[in-house]
């Protein structure tokens, strides 16, 4: 009788901290991470929705997770996020950076101010809780996950200051990786193409151009289609695991082959 296979992706017992975990790829991470026997700690800013993931991951894996919610923006929430999961937890095993903005503009009219918006919740907000983060995951030899996209890799028109905001954490998760690797901490990122999330409507997409975007993607993707939250979910919890236990500063697109494609 053949001896039973190991699940080859779990988290069992790992806290894991999900930020952006109130919608979209954050929802989506947390709900499958309590399938995978995770212990976790979620941050969001709209309190309803995030109350609304958590009562999901606790159907699911029975354990309530821990509410840290709050502005990423605000260095002192950024600081309580870190501190509250800890004492609450103990360790801390996976960081899961998902939260994000998208705002539309090019370089003749995108403002200082979503400049600055989108650089601050993108890059800044980002490195700050990573640097909060990292003492706690060198004593555990854990990992950290960036949701960054395809604009990263690829340019695109219109949307500026996401484009470089996505392109700062692919580097930051290489140069990371490399500084953290003799402590045995990996950093990955994942890098979605088209997902059917909220995050282009509260750009500024209308639901009609949202709807057109989405029907454009059967060209604009080699796989002929969006994708879905439960898709990226999935590749974030391999790299979260230890099946991924040889894989570190690798910015993974989860793209339906967009970044492979060249217009002709």
């Amino acid at each position: 009788m053949a001896a039973q296979q190991e699940q080859v992706v779990s988290l069992q017992g790992k806290v894991c901290l999900v930020t952006g975990a109130s919608s979209g790829i954050g929802a989506g991470t947390a709900i499958l991470f309590a399938g995978l026997g995770a212990r976790l700690a979620l941050n969001g800013r709209n309190q309803e929705k995030l109350q609304e993931t958590a009562k999901t991951c606790k159907e699911i894996s029975g354990l309530k997770p821990l509410l840290v919610p709050g502005d990423l923006t605000d260095e002192k929430v950024v600081q309580r996020i870190v501190e509250e999961t800890v004492a609450h937890f103990g360790e801390l095993d996976v960081l899961v950076n998902s939260g994000g903005i998208l705002a539309m503009g090019t370089v003749e009219n995108t403002t200082l101010e979503d400049y600055d918006r989108v650089m601050n919740i993108n890059a800044r907000s980002l490195f700050h809780l990573t640097q909060l983060a990292v003492p706690h995951l060198i004593k555990t030899k854990g990992n950290i996950v960036n949701v960054s996209s395809v604009t990263g890799q690829r340019a695109f028109p219109g949307v500026l200051a996401y484009c470089m905001s996505k392109s700062a954490v692919d580097h930051m998760t290489r140069c990371a990786a490399l500084e953290l690797a003799s402590k045995q901490v990996r950093v990955n990122a994942v890098c979605p193409g088209v997902i059917v999330t909220e995050v282009h409507k509260r750009g500024g997409m209308s639901e009609e151009q949202y709807q057109e975007f989405l029907k454009r993607t059967k060209e604009t993707h080699a796989l002929g289609r969006p994708g879905k939250v439960e898709e990226v979910a999935r590749t974030i919890a391999f790299l979260a695991s230890d099946a991924a236990s040889f894989i570190t500063g690798v910015t993974m697109p989860v793209d339906g082959g967009r970044h492979a494609m060249c217009p002709r």
